[in-house]
Formats: C-alpha cells, sequence, structure tokens
C-alpha cells in the first residue's frame, strides 16, 4: 500500500486515531490481522441484520445496535490496518491482498444479512453484487494504471453510514408501530447509490484512458 493508493479520511489526521495506530504499531499485532478482524466485523453485523430484523423487542434493539456496532468496527479496522501499515511501517507482502479481500467480504455479509433481516434476499444481493463492483472498477482502473478513484456517492464510508443509521433508526421502530421499513429504504438507497458509484467511475475511468491516449 502506497500513500497514493489510500482512501482520502479526515479521521486519518485526528489525534485519537493517530495515537491509537501509534499504540497499535508497538503491539505484536499486524496489519493484516487488523483486516481480517474487519471480516469478522462485517459477518457479525450480517448476522445481527439479520437475526434483528426478524426479531421483535428488546432482542431486536440489542441485535440491531449490535449491528450498527459492526459496521462501525469494520471501518475502525480499515482506518488503523493502513495506518499501522504505513506510518507504523509495518506493511507486508501479503497486505495488498489482506487490504482488499476482507472489505469484499465484509460487503457481502452486511448486505446479504440485511437483504434476509427484512425478507427481501434479492435485494441484499443486489446490493451486496454493486458494493463489490465499485471496488472492482477502482481496481480495474489501477491495472490500467489509472489513480485509484474513491468517489461516490455510494464508496463504503458512505455504505456503512447509511446501514448504521438504518440499525439505529430501525432498532427504534416500536415508537412508531414501523416494522423494517427503514432498513428496506437504507438497503436500497445502498443498491442504487452503489450502482450509480459503479457507472460514475467506469465512465471517469474510459475518460482517463481516452485522455492519456490522447
Amino acid at each position: 500500500m502506497t500513500m497514493g493508493d489510500r482512501r482520502p479520511l479526515a479521521s486519518r489526521d485526528t489525534r485519537w486515531a493517530q495515537a491509537t495506530a501509534r499504540r497499535l504499531a508497538t503491539l505484536s499485532v499486524t496489519p493484516n490481522q487488523i483486516s481480517q478482524t474487519s471480516m469478522l466485523a462485517g459477518a457479525l453485523a450480517g448476522a445481527a441484520f439479520w437475526l434483528g430484523g426478524e426479531s421483535q423487542g428488546t432482542m431486536r434493539l440489542l441485535l440491531l445496535l449490535g449491528a450498527a456496532l459492526g459496521c462501525q468496527l469494520r471501518l475502525l479496522c480499515n482506518l488503523f490496518d493502513g495506518m499501522v501499515a504505513v506510518e507504523g511501517g509495518k506493511a507486508s507482502a501479503e497486505g495488498p491482498f489482506w487490504n482488499e479481500f476482507p472489505d469484499r467480504i465484509a460487503d457481502i455479509a452486511i448486505m446479504v444479512g440485511i437483504g434476509y433481516g427484512i425478507a427481501m434476499p434479492a435485494l441484499g444481493w443486489a446490493a451486496a453484487c454493486f458494493s463489490v463492483l465499485t471496488a472492482y472498477v477502482r481496481e480495474l482502473g489501477r491495472a490500467n494504471g489509472a489513480p485509484s478513484d474513491f468517489s461516490g456517492p455510494m464508496a463504503k464510508p458512505h455504505r456503512m453510514a447509511v446501514a448504521t443509521g438504518a440499525a439505529l433508526l430501525s432498532s427504534v421502530e416500536f415508537l412508531w408501530n414501523g416494522r423494517n421499513e427503514i432498513l428496506i429504504l437504507g438497503l436500497a438507497l445502498i443498491a442504487i447509490g452503489a450502482a450509480a458509484t459503479t457507472l460514475r467511475r467506469g465512465w471517469q475511468q474510459v475518460r482517463w484512458l481516452k485522455a492519456k491516449r490522447s
């Protein structure tokens, strides 16, 4: 991983993030282990979405809060694996694989988990496919020599923000006798937004390739 390949994140420059990364760098934990933890966080979030969408009362509240926590833990792992690798000087030869592979597993687990939880598995798989496609187009661009494209409207941080917000709001839907409407809306927004992001990144890549050749 190089500095030019990293997603621009304001949180990377905060004191708490830098202090945490420095602390992690002094421990035996590796960036690859942090990346692998993000995969586990995504899987747990997906399971919590699935079970929470089918539950009621206190159990639903706890499961959806757990799903929101899992989404945010996934993002924290994504933040610290790169910081420990680059700033902490602990990058490894296999780092590029672990930097990408767990993210795809986490995306699929979370989106599919929401889909099954709201009894709309097709929508969950659609959101998962488009989420993976956003990363595929970015990596395809890099393979073609283009700069990494982290543009939205539904890049990974945006997807996790929507999923987290939907989980928190849906956990208290009982206040207005709702039932998964917010999760349905959130998942639909992710699917549509990720599809739009894929198209946007693809178009920008084609333009870059044409400009490079001319």
